[in-house]
């Protein structure tokens, strides 16, 4: 086989090849590849026909180039398992993220909407105390307002929204 010899190489596959798919398939339960992993180490033994310089027998190689070709076959799977795991929980995160933030939006929409069939003095002081975080005596002296005034109609606007919206907003308002 060293020289090329096809012939060499035929026999010995002829030789082997049901004993190693018989060794293969105790370990890996599946016909198909078992005749995989067979298959690879004839492929890879003529590969190397050249280079290759045997320590013990034949038979001794083949049987350990199969076993080692399994568990070469099981690390990979076992990485494909991982990477598959964690592409899944990575599309479940996102496909949670994706709807949470539409729910939010619409939320957001439904609020805005809201808010803005208050009175526009009421909108204005709701505005500036929620969105721009102002304290009421701020409001107050930008408005040129009491901070009564402001208290009240922040009371008001809350009152309002969380009669028509329920508790959700007022959750999200805090």
């Amino acid at each position: 086989m060293k020289n090329d010899d096809r012939q060499a190489y035929t026999a010995i596959y002829d030789r082997y090849k049901r004993l190693l798919f018989v060794h293969a398939y105790k370990r890996l339960t599946d016909t198909d590849t078992a005749k995989d992993v067979v298959q690879e180490v004839f492929t890879q033994l003529w590969a190397k026909r050249t280079s290759l310089v045997l320590e013990t027998s034949l038979r001794a190689y083949l049987y350990t180039a199969v076993r080692n070709q399994i568990f070469n076959l099981i690390a990979k799977k076992q990485v494909e398992a991982k990477y598959l795991d964690s592409l899944q929980n990575f599309l479940d995160q996102s496909t949670d993220f994706a709807d949470h933030k539409v729910r939010y939006m619409q939320l957001m929409a439904l609020i805005e909407s809201e808010i803005e069939q208050l009175p526009l003095k009421m909108q204005e002081v709701f505005r500036l105390s929620r969105n721009e975080q102002l304290t009421h005596k701020e409001i107050a002296q930008k408005l040129s307002i009491s901070e009564k005034t402001v208290k009240k109609q922040v009371q008001n606007a809350l009152r309002i929204l969380k009669g028509k919206l329920g508790p959700l907003f007022f959750m999200l308002m805090l």
